[in-house]
């Protein structure tokens, strides 16, 4: 098995674990993202009434979609990145990538990942803005609907199309694990040069630094929070879109939707909900770096008798 195969298996399965830590802080995004209203909430507040309204387990709406939509996520995104990482390191004897080197090895890996994924995601953000109602400008419970039932559901209204909806977003977004790649990339060859150098000028002459896993957790976040902060109105628009609420409808494009929340809702409509998303994200990325290069190694072990026969 190649090695860009194992990093999306562990990938995958780094995925898993840092989105079940984390799940109740995406739902509240979400929620956030997608509802328009001008009324303000703590994440605090937020979750008081949720728990109020459909019990602590409202807070899990959608993570079954959620961890499927992770685990192909990430699989698919690992082994498209470092398979496009290995091509470019063959042609040249360096072991680390330049900047646009990262860049471009982010843009095929999240291009792919993206139309692979979009439908998964659809469901997810379908699943977790389900319960959204009013009666009588009351918030009211709806029947949750399962995986499936949400499939059935998005077909039977809108068609197989449905599942790709904010895909425009989506692919603009993808500049949001270029950003986050390229971020983790640089800062983990500087960090490596500079303990090296460090470690040489000791009179360790051969010596080549290696980080712990406390460093690509940090690493991992402060990544994340760079690409994050930077990506944010477009994680509100496709949030919107691929929840196919009715105001949502109503944007022609990516830069209609923007405009329009400008207009109606003001700079903070655009970033609604960016504190537990900001949150979230910021741990999911320092479990999952950690995670998963921990996860590589040991599955890597694991697999070379089987290679080795």
């Amino acid at each position: 098995m190649s090695d860009s195969a194992i990093h999306s298996i562990a990938g995958a399965a780094g995925g898993i674990v840092a989105m079940s830590a984390t799940y109740p802080l995406i739902f509240l995004s979400t929620r956030a993202a997608v509802e328009t209203k001008k009324e303000q909430k703590s994440t605090y507040q937020a979750i008081l009434d949720i728990i109020k309204r459909e019990g602590v387990l409202g807070l899990y709406s959608g993570l079954n979609s959620s961890l499927l939509g992770i685990a192909v996520a990430n699989g698919v995104y690992y082994y498209f990145y470092e398979r496009s990482k290995e091509t470019i390191l063959r042609s040249r004897s360096s072991k680390a990538l330049s900047t646009l080197e990262s860049m471009l090895a982010g843009l095929i890996a999240g291009s792919a990942t993206t139309i692979i994924s979009n439908p998964i995601w659809v469901i997810q953000t379908s699943q977790a803005v389900h319960t959204i109602g009013t009666d009588a400008g009351q918030l009211v419970v709806a029947k949750k609907l399962g995986f499936i039932e949400t499939v059935k559901s998005i077909i039977a209204k809108d068609g197989i199309a449905a599942f790709w909806r904010g895909i425009g977003p989506a692919l603009i977004l993808v500049i949001n694990p270029i950003i986050q790649y390229t971020a983790f990339e640089q800062l983990k060859n500087f960090l490596i040069a500079r303990r090296t150098s460090k470690l040489r000028a000791a009179g360790v002459v051969a010596a080549v630094a290696v980080l712990s896993d406390w460093d690509f957790f940090l690493l991992g976040a402060l990544s994340k929070l760079v690409a994050t902060s930077f990506t944010y109105p477009y994680i509100v628009i496709k949030s919107r879109l691929q929840a196919g609420t009715a105001n949502s409808l109503r944007y022609k494009s990516s830069l209609d939707g923007l405009l329009t929340i400008l207009k109606e809702e003001g700079v903070e409509g655009l970033y609604r909900g960016i504190g537990s998303k900001v949150t979230q994200s910021v741990l999911t990325a320092a479990i999952l770096f950690a995670g998963q290069r921990r996860i590589f190694e040991v599955t890597k072990a694991a697999l070379q008798p089987i290679i080795k026969a």
